[in-house]
């Protein structure tokens, strides 16, 4: 079995091919056959993705009942005040789905890698720290819309006890096998 640890960069599609849209994939980065994203990463989503043939270990990491958290770093725009982060924490109404309880907290801001499409505001901004169990398409874009707040930024820095670190944008690292024993 084989277990990926990758920084995603901006971008970049978070599977091995295109289907014709001209994007950057997995495949420009990582030359391992038979691995597949265990979650994904939108387009303009950058961070850590975890990559494997387990078949077993995808499922588990991308259904929601075994309770992964996600770690993120979210740059919005707007005032994310007590509550708005409260309203979030609790849970959002998003269509036809209310999202779980998750962790929402204002934080210093980070020190990331430049992205090579600079962040442009149109106003304010601050940094949230996001934990999320479970993984709904654009889920975090979604939620901070709900409450008033435009997602201008994320930045995934863990699933799990797995963290992203020091590793370099584009760059990829096999799991020790200790942190192959915590993701299971």
């Amino acid at each position: 079995m084989r277990y990926i640890l990758f920084n995603k960069p901006y971008g970049v599609l978070s599977q091995f091919t295109d289907e014709g849209t001209g994007h950057s994939t997995l495949k420009d980065f990582v030359n391992v056959p038979n691995v597949y994203a265990a979650g994904r990463l939108d387009r303009d989503s950058e961070g850590l993705l975890l990559l494997t043939d387990d078949g077993g270990l995808i499922k588990r990491l991308t259904d929601p009942k075994h309770h992964i958290e996600k770690t993120y770093l979210v740059m919005v725009e707007g005032d994310p005040t007590p509550e708005k982060l409260t309203q979030l924490s609790s849970g959002v109404q998003l269509k036809e789905h209310f999202t779980r309880p998750a962790s929402f907290r204002l934080i210093p801001d980070p020190q990331l890698p430049q992205r090579p499409k600079p962040v442009t505001p149109h106003g304010p901004t601050a940094w949230l720290e996001v934990k999320l169990r479970e993984g709904k398409k654009r889920q975090i874009r979604h939620m901070t819309a709900a409450v008033g707040l435009f997602t201008s930024r994320i930045y995934r820095v863990a699933i799990g006890s797995i963290k992203l670190e020091t590793l370099e944008v584009g760059k990829w690292r096999d799991l020790t096998s200790d942190e192959v024993k915590q993701l299971r």
